[in-house]
This record gives C-alpha cells, sequence and structure tokens, in this order.
C-alpha cells in the first residue's frame, strides 16, 4: 500500500501535531475525507469532534479521557474518537503524547466496530499505517524527537508490499 503522512497545519497547536493519511491517488487524506462523507448527516458531531481535536492540540496534550479502549493490537497505539454523543467514530494513532495521525471512520451503529464492514475497513487501514510507521520507527527512518513534536525522517510510503485489507 502506498500512502504519505501529512501533517494538518490548521490542527495543530503548541502540544500536539496532528497528522493523517493521504493514499496514492487519492486528493484528500483520510481525516478530509471522514469530515466529507459526514458532513450531511452529522454536523454537530465533527464540528464536536473537530473540537476535542483542537482542545487536545492546543491545551491538554493526548490524554485518555477523549478516547474509548485501544481499537487495534497490542502496541499499535490504534484508538477511537467519538463525538460527545456517541453518534461518529474516528480512527486515530498515538505516537507519544504530543503526536496524533487521524484516520477515517464513521458512523457507529453497531456494537463491534467488526459487525460493520465500513468501520472495518478504516480500522484496518489504520492498523496498516501503524505497523508501517512502527516499522520505520524502529528502523529509525522517521524519528520523533525528544525535544519537538513534530515528526522526522520518511513519511512517504511507497512500498510495493502489498498490504491487503482483511
Amino acid at each position: 500500500m502506498k500512502f504519505e503522512i501529512k501533517k494538518l497545519s490548521a490542527l495543530c497547536g503548541r502540544r500536539v501535531t496532528v497528522y493523517s493519511v493521504a493514499l496514492e491517488d487519492e486528493e484528500q487524506t483520510l481525516f478530509e475525507r471522514f469530515l466529507h462523507e459526514n458532513q450531511l448527516n452529522y454536523p454537530k458531531e465533527l464540528t464536536d469532534i473537530k473540537h476535542q481535536i483542537r482542545v487536545i492540540s492546543e491545551y491538554t496534550g493526548i490524554r485518555d479521557k477523549f478516547f474509548d479502549k485501544p481499537e487495534g493490537k497490542l502496541g499499535q497505539d490504534i484508538w477511537a474518537l467519538y463525538d460527545k454523543k456517541g453518534k461518529l467514530r474516528l480512527y486515530c494513532m498515538q505516537l507519544g503524547h504530543v503526536v496524533i495521525i487521524l484516520g477515517g471512520g464513521g458512523p457507529k451503529t453497531t456494537r463491534t466496530l467488526q459487525e460493520d464492514p465500513k468501520l472495518k475497513i478504516e480500522n484496518d487501514l489504520m492498523r496498516m499505517v501503524s505497523d508501517a510507521i512502527t516499522q520505520r520507527m524502529r528502523d529509525q527512518e522517521i524519528r520523533l524527537p525528544i525535544d519537538r513534536i513534530d515528526l522526522t525522517g520518511n513519511l512517504i510510503f511507497d512500498d510495493e508490499d502489498p498490504m491487503e485489507i482483511e
């Protein structure tokens, strides 16, 4: 799977840097697609999610109170961010307490993500992204310097390895 990690400067703050994933041949990031897909049916919920992201990035940093239980395998740091009413689910990856990578998501209409094909695909995408980033961090191709809140290194993933969504 080919993708790039893109900084979302408009959402970044002094405590957290916000990124999203841009898949090959797509103009929008996963987060921008999430906003577009849900703007008609869930405008208040999107406003709430964007507000939470701004609070996290500017004031509080990444805190457990904003996220539901982990949504990936151990070590993947995939979490769900919900609006206050719990209607929308947005998948995110956390790196320390200073970087958040926003993925996609959708309406929460089932008890578990496995029961919803759309949410399963969005979650699986973030799991693959997490695995790829984790490997690059192990190989020191991507770094999170101690004194900064920005990722450095190669944020373009153009591996030819086919990563299939289950």
